[in-house]
């Protein structure tokens, strides 16, 4: 009997969130789905992060994920833009764990390491690396932002087993467990 596992991978933003869905049948990988969600055109950061929220319900909805796993914000200089990209991954993980799907967060280093072997690859490396993992001349999308999301889930793959996930949660209560100052 062939157990399967199917990863949600996110790559969260304010203006295109990807998202890639892959299936791990025996320890092989296959691609489901790649998608990317545009942002730009709606007026507000509230109604984007509610957008966000219902597309990760809707996904995890259509799909069943086993785990989904999430890129980190990284640290700029724009503390505006930290914080609405950290809005938008709270709201997958709020969706995610609305629906009980175990969350894993890995940083983009992390993700860059895991798929090309260099922590500071370029999106386009990434994306090259992924065509070549699932033997495919093109990927379905061209937006850098899905390949993303795509990268995610198969560093979460990659890392499965292992405890290098940066942080995971299996439920509310394992986050509030593992972020105290968040109680309030």
């Amino acid at each position: 009997m062939q157990s399967e596992k199917i990863i949600l991978g996110i790559d969260p933003g304010t203006a295109i969130m990807g998202f890639g869905l892959i299936s791990i049948k025996n320890n092989k990988m296959e691609l489901i789905s790649i998608h990317e969600l545009i942002l730009k055109k709606y007026p507000n950061h509230e109604t984007k992060l509610k957008v966000i929220f219902d597309k990760t319900l809707a996904l995890i909805d259509e799909f069943h994920p086993d785990e989904v796993a999430l890129e980190a914000p990284f640290f700029g200089k724009n503390v505006q833009s930290m914080l609405k990209l950290g809005r938008a991954q709270g709201v997958a993980m709020a969706a995610s764990l609305h629906r009980d799907v175990p969350i894993c967060e890995y940083s983009p280093k992390k993700v860059k390491m895991a798929i090309t072997g260099n922590g500071n690859a370029s999106k386009e490396q990434v994306a090259g690396m992924l065509k070549n993992l699932f033997n495919l001349k093109e990927l379905p999308l061209k937006s850098l932002d899905a390949s993303d999301g795509l990268a995610v889930a198969v560093c979460h793959h990659f890392n499965s087993g292992s405890i290098s996930a940066e942080k995971s949660y299996t439920g509310w209560d394992a986050f509030l467990k593992q972020n105290p100052e968040r109680r309030q």
